[in-house]
């Protein structure tokens, strides 16, 4: 309770009539500072105490032994438990039933029985056990009084004192009594140590199991990356998964949950595991918590992978080593064997490794192609790798677009018929114009098949690269219709359309690579138009389902779920022309990278495999044209060359004037000039010289007509 405080205020000069004497006056004392609760004292001290290391390392060392007991406690009770109850023998029931496997739990079902009758027998002797060991105890004390006795009157006779009748006797009540002596001293350290003894038993089997929270282990244990994938760590990863049906499922069937998984079995840098799940699980539930399973595994989410097997109510988990997926998967053995060729037909191009490890090589017979994806992951360098690996066939014609024109394609000079490097809205169009090159060429051999079903034709694949600078071009032609775009007047489009319509079928291929997909650089028909369709990483899933088709991103593919800039080079693969787990809808290559030095050295071995190609670096078009002027330039410097590369030459130089030309129309031009084709080796050739001299002679004529 405050006082009040009385202040006496003396003036230094005597008092006046102008001055008041001394005043008293009262001024209420200032109240006393409230004491600081306890409490709030504590809190702040809790507050700053739980943050210092050594109070968390504390806290969780306490918390982390006294739950190693008391959970080594319960697990020791669930075993006692189990091997005197049939609790054991009715969970493997339940579990066989949820797993539809009724014959295995009919036969659980009788084991239980078999366990209850027999201990029922054990229950009933210890019943009669009682009068048993009573009269045992009567008979064997009476029995072993008389052998005392025996051995003392033995002792008398033999020593002549009448005493030692009893010693033997005596000697035995000494005996027992130093027993429960002894007993009576260690009694009470017993009752103090039993129950110390029993908590360090519990402790050690608790602390053996882990048994206690993630937060609350050491830190070498809470680092648990690395490691092996169990079959009750993939129960517990799926129990954990928030699915309700699925963890209340495997709850009921108690540790028997490792029924729904079939063999873990080692499959390349990881393992691989199929999980039928009970009723009620959906597989796309388990699909959608991709990541939460994946760190319930102690995995990355791009280390887990889903997919749906054939099997009915089962999803497939490949699982990775830990890290297995950042290491490199070595050189293409296109760089590391020189001796390496390739057939178009029958071969496979070596493209990388599954996620087994195993080689994953792809056919490209008859299939167009298309690869798509995020900028700078990978993408050129995945379909110039198969590029280069179909150049080792000698008998295959390149027409090259690079759209990008950063020179990533420049070890194809000398190679392709054609190739054009560069972004601008010019370069489109001349790639619009290679197409449609395509499209002439395919054209001619259509009716030549129609004329002779037989005809083999020699496989010719255009690619362009960076396709989607084609699809966004805004330049329109004399005639206004647009080259990008995806309209019915747009020529690109049009032009890809017919390739990929019936392109196939006389070996006239289209190969596109074109990142980050949408509905206008990529449209729908265009895109479902490519036979092998492979995705790097993009943004989302509704990308993902553009680049792959719905059936493979809802079967488990998931490009949208790499990692860009970490993955490069991994693609998803949707297609028949490489090996595909069966049931699956698409598989997951790394491939390999080819460097620009590598690249180049293994062009100069198709280079020599050839005779020489002419590589034309832009497409001549809307003047009036030269046949013969063509026919020589499409030579080059070739000695001789084959009258079907000349016509295939012509039309890749021009596709509106020479697209549609025939071994007719080319004869007919040299027999006109003087040039006739003849037979080489059994093959029809035209000669360099030959047309050389036609030209020669053609301009001289018309040298001496105009002087005259």
């Amino acid at each position: 309770m405050s006082e009040n405080v009385v202040r006496l205020h003396k003036p230094t000069d005597p008092p006046t009539p102008d001055k008041p004497p001394t005043v008293l006056t009262v001024v209420p004392a200032a109240p006393p500072a409230r004491p600081v609760p306890l409490w709030v004292r504590s809190g702040r001290a809790i507050k700053t105490g739980v943050t210092h290391e050594r109070t968390k390392t504390v806290v969780r060392a306490t918390a982390r032994h006294g739950l190693y007991t008391l959970n080594g406690g319960r697990i020791v009770a669930r075993r006692t438990w189990d091997a005197r109850t049939p609790a054991r023998y009715e969970r493997m029931q339940r579990a066989a039933e949820a797993a539809g496997n009724y014959e295995l739990a009919q036969e659980w079902e009788e084991r239980g029985q078999r366990f209850r009758d027999a201990r029922h027998r054990r229950r009933m002797d210890l019943l009669h056990s009682p009068v048993e060991v009573a009269k045992g105890a009567a008979v064997g004390t009476g029995m072993g009084i008389g052998a005392l006795v025996a051995l003392g009157i033995v002792m008398a006779i033999n020593n002549g004192d009448v005493k030692d009748v009893v010693t033997p006797l005596a000697a035995t009540i000494d005996f027992i009594g130093l027993l429960i002596r002894i007993v009576q001293i260690v009694w009470g350290p017993a009752l103090i140590l039993g129950p110390l003894f029993a908590l360090l038993g519990m402790w050690a089997v608790g602390s053996k199991q882990q048994a206690a929270p993630q937060w609350a282990l050491p830190a070498n244990a809470r680092s648990s990356e690395g490691e092996p994938i169990t079959p009750s760590i993939v129960v517990k990863a799926l129990r954990d998964l928030g699915v309700p049906a699925l963890g209340k499922a495997i709850k009921e069937m108690g540790d028997a949950g490792a029924s729904m998984l079939g063999p873990i079995t080692i499959a390349g840098c990881g393992v691989e595991v199929d999980v039928t799940l009970p009723s009620g699980v959906a597989t796309n539930e388990v699909q959608k918590k991709r990541r939460k399973l994946a760190e319930n595994l102690t995995r990355h989410e791009h280390e887990v992978f889903i997919t749906i097997p054939p099997a009915a109510r089962t999803v497939r988990l490949w699982i990775a080593d830990s890290g297995a997926l950042d290491e490199p998967i070595g050189p293409s053995p296109l760089v590391t064997d020189e001796t390496l060729t390739a057939n178009y037909k029958t071969g496979r191009a070596p493209w990388g490794q599954d996620l087994r490890g195993d080689a994953a090589a792809l056919s490209l017979y008859q299939r167009h192609l298309l690869i798509t994806g995020l900028s700078n992951q990978g993408k050129t360098a995945a379909v110039r790798s198969l590029a280069l690996w179909l150049a080792l066939d000698k008998t295959v014609e390149f027409r090259i677009a690079d759209l990008k024109g950063a020179g990533d394609w420049k070890m194809f000079d000398g190679l392709a018929t054609v190739l054009i490097q560069g972004p601008t809205d010019e370069h489109v169009i001349e790639a619009t114009e290679m197409v449609e090159g395509l499209v002439a060429e395919m054209e001619r051999r259509m009716d030549q098949r129609l004329r002779d079903p037989s005809t083999v034709f020699e496989p010719l694949v255009g690619i362009v690269d960076e396709a989607q600078v084609a699809f966004m071009c805004p330049a329109k032609d004399e005639d206004k219709r647009p080259y990008g775009g995806s309209a019915a007047t747009s020529r690109y489009f049009m032009a890809v359309r017919k390739v990929h319509n019936q392109g196939r079928v006389v070996d006239v291929l289209l190969w596109e690579g074109t990142q980050d997909p949408t509905d206008q650089n990529l449209p729908k028909l265009v895109r479902e138009g490519a036979h092998t369709r492979a995705s790097l990483v993009v943004g989302t899933e509704s990308q993902a389902k553009m680049a792959l088709g719905d059936k493979a991103v809802n079967g488990g593919a998931a490009p949208h779920l790499l990692r860009q800039g970490l993955d490069k080079g991994t693609l998803v693969v949707a297609s028949d022309g490489i090996e595909i787990p069966k049931g699956q809808s698409s598989i997951t290559v790394r491939t390999h990278f080819i460097d620009d030095d590598g690249a180049d050295a293994i062009a100069d071995r198709a280079k020599a495999m050839r005779n020489g190609v002419t590589t034309l670096h832009a497409i001549e078009r809307g003047e009036e044209r030269d046949p013969l002027a063509d026919i020589a330039t499409a030579l080059g410097s070739d000695t001789r060359v084959r009258t079907q590369e000349v016509i295939n030459r012509l039309a890749a130089l021009n596709s509106a004037a020479y697209g549609g030309w025939s071994f007719l129309d080319l004869k007919r031009v040299l027999d006109d000039a003087g040039a006739e084709p003849y037979k080489s080796d059994g093959r029809m050739v035209v000669a360099r010289d030959r047309v050389t001299a036609a030209l020669a002679n053609r301009d001289g004529d018309g040298s001496a007509s105009a002087s005259e």
